[in-house]
């Protein structure tokens, strides 16, 4: 049995939490991702295909929800992901590869195949939260797909094999300078908390 003591203990440790620590060898994916955003095109689209866009999905322009589970959407998603393997996918930014989305969707769905997370269990997909019609969902996100087949492009070819991986190698120069820093950094820090140790 525990004490009024631990339980008040208890109580006070989870009402505190310690900002995360940030590596810079944690932002590798988004140094990739920034390599990969810097060289993708962006294809605004027209007034018109977002008014068929939200018809398609069902959406009434006052009330714009997610695609995959029906929240109040706060962004557009990348149906079809622009990075996998730390290399673009060839899709580019344009309505026919954009759906309204939540947060909570997004992140969860991170680089995905949509269909393949939405019926899974991963934490905050449509299934884990129990959203009720996600068949609905799925057909009207198949007849998306159908509305406007989404380009996809074949980087190499179109720069050559060599221009190409000059790019990646550049990216992954900034990687291997930011793993040298966070080296530098751990040792700083190290001599920092040593010093505060001897007060």
């Amino acid at each position: 049995m525990t004490t009024a003591e631990e339980l008040r203990g208890k109580l006070l440790a989870n009402a505190f939490q310690m900002p995360s620590v940030q590596s810079m060898v944690a932002r590798k994916s988004s140094i990739t991702n920034a390599f990969v955003n810097a060289v993708i095109p962006v294809v605004p689209p027209t007034i018109d295909q977002i008014e068929q866009a939200l018809g398609i999905l069902g959406m009434n322009v006052d009330d714009v929800r997610c695609a995959y589970c029906g929240d109040r959407n706060t962004e557009w998603d990348h149906l079809r992901a622009l990075v996998l393997n730390r290399r673009p996918t060839g899709y580019i930014s344009e309505i026919g590869n954009l759906v309204p989305a939540c947060g909570k969707c997004n992140q969860s769905k991170g680089n995905k195949a949509w269909r393949v997370w939405m019926l899974s269990g991963a934490r905050l997909s449509p299934t884990g939260r129990n959203i009720l019609d996600i068949s609905r969902r799925i057909t009207l996100l198949e007849a998306y797909e159908q509305w406007l087949p989404p380009t996809k492009i074949d980087f190499e070819s179109i720069l050559g094999g060599e221009a190409w991986e000059h790019y990646w190698s550049l990216c992954e120069a900034v990687n291997a300078e930011m793993l040298e820093a966070q080296s530098v950094a751990d040792e700083i820090k190290a001599r920092i908390v040593a010093s505060l140790d001897s007060r």
